[in-house]
């Protein structure tokens, strides 16, 4: 390690000293970016990740001073790989570079990728509200390249982490133009029941059963096979149990489905806020008795 380390920077040094000399316009970065890729290279099978990112920014660095954006966007990704072994501030930074740059050059479909990527780092992190902006932001950019399957996979998500952040009717708005559009498509249209599914329990943490029934009818309208599913007898049930204030009522019903079909945990968190309210209702009622 300390070896492979001790290389590495012999070609930062040597890097450093092509820099710092004179040459013809461009050379000079050119071969110093050959360099430092040597020694981000050695770093890398030292694992010394701290190191071989910061080499990757000279490399970046050098190539802008080239003008040349896509291969400087590129080596901020390879800094991004490295740094995420040690810190994903650093991390983001990186990414954030190279997203920059690939909208610069109008490579949208990149940028969108490394949105993304930034938007699972602070998944990763728990830190739901940055992991929103950049899912929104890869959303946008693979909408406005046509890429309809991933656009929606990154609004999926900002509609989960809104609901997690008991921003209810952002998710709800969310998950129901993405059932709009991808009723009418045949490769997507399968999964409408579950993404109607999903925004019928926002509706249900909301606590207002005239807008649970309501959002059910406009359902049913968008897709005529949806009230002959499980789905829908599992809101149905549940939205019943929610006016009734009947908890039992309300544990038999997700029981029954579950035993079926596994609820993942984002359902089974945000159906567990739901049952809370309703016994909350029924202690409080118990209190005036």
């Amino acid at each position: 390690m300390a070896d492979q380390s001790a290389k590495a920077e012999e070609f930062v040094q040597k890097a450093e000293k092509k820099l710092s000399g004179w040459g013809i316009f461009g050379s000079k970065y050119d071969d110093a970016a050959d360099l430092f890729e040597k020694a981000a290279n050695w770093f890398k099978l030292a694992k010394n990740w701290d190191r071989a990112g910061s080499v990757y920014i000279k490399i970046a660095d050098c190539q802008l001073k080239l003008d040349s954006k896509h291969e400087a966007a590129t080596s901020y990704v390879d800094a991004a790989n490295c740094y995420k072994k040690i810190s994903i501030q650093d991390a983001a930074e990186s990414l954030n570079q190279a997203v920059n740059l690939f909208l610069e050059i109008g490579r949208l479909n990149m940028a969108a990728r490394y949105c993304k990527e930034l938007g699972e780092l602070y998944e990763q992190e728990q830190d739901l509200e940055k992991a929103i902006v950049y899912f929104e932001r890869a959303a946008d950019l693979f909408q406005s390249e046509e890429v309809t399957t991933s656009a929606n996979q990154c609004n999926q998500k900002v509609a989960q982490f809104a609901a997690q952040l008991e921003q209810y009717p952002k998710a709800i708005g969310i998950l129901e133009v993405i059932a709009r559009q991808s009723i009418n498509n045949n490769l997507l249209k399968y999964s409408v029941k579950g993404i109607l599914l999903n925004a019928g329990i926002c509706q249900l943490c909301k606590g207002d059963v005239v807008a649970v029934t309501n959002a059910l009818e406009r359902y049913e309208e968008l897709d005529p096979t949806f009230s002959g599913t499980r789905e829908y007898k599992l809101l149905s049930n549940l939205a019943e149990a929610l006016d009734e204030g009947d908890v039992v009522k309300f544990t038999d019903a997700v029981q029954e489905y579950d035993s079926m079909t596994r609820l993942d945990s984002w359902k089974t968190t945000l159906l567990l806020r739901v049952k809370n309210t309703i016994k909350l209702k029924e202690e409080e009622e118990d209190d005036l008795t």
